[in-house]
């Protein structure tokens, strides 16, 4: 199919294959996926949030949120209560051992961008953020 494509059709054919190649080496090499790490991230921000806003911060769907919250409370990351004042509302922080690990997460995601942007100037750097910008854009523009 690729071979009878355009050069845009190719495109949208190499950022899917770059996306389901980067994703599990990106865990491999963090321990973690891009998106429990955006949580851990928003919620280091924080000192505490309830979890309708934590999902919204993040744009990752509801059930999802929820699943990577409870896998990190038994981790012992994330600590989770529900409010007082209304039992559905449930408030989510980070632990002390959440807030220790950060950093070592941090440091093997800047390990892996830096090797898969290795070589790359600081100016095609800019270049291909404003070019996928834009992409992201027309694809977030687009009417389904």
């Amino acid at each position: 199919m690729r071979k009878h494509c355009s050069e845009k059709g190719k495109i949208i054919y190499q950022l899917n294959d770059i996306y389901k190649f980067m994703s599990p080496k990106f865990e491999r090499c963090t321990g973690m996926s891009q998106s429990r790490l955006d949580l851990l991230n928003a919620l280091f921000e924080v000192d505490e949030i309830n979890q309708s806003a934590l999902q919204k911060e993040v744009s990752i769907d509801n059930a999802a949120v929820t699943r990577h919250l409870r896998q990190l409370e038994e981790k012992g990351m994330v600590s989770r209560r529900k409010n007082p004042a209304d039992n559905r509302v449930t408030f989510v922080r980070l632990t002390k051992q959440g807030r220790d690990q950060i950093d070592s997460f941090k440091a093997e995601k800047d390990r892996f961008v830096d090797h898969v942007l290795k070589d790359f100037s600081e100016e095609e750097i800019n270049h291909l953020s404003g070019q996928l910008a834009r992409i992201q854009q027309n694809v977030n523009d687009f009417n389904d």
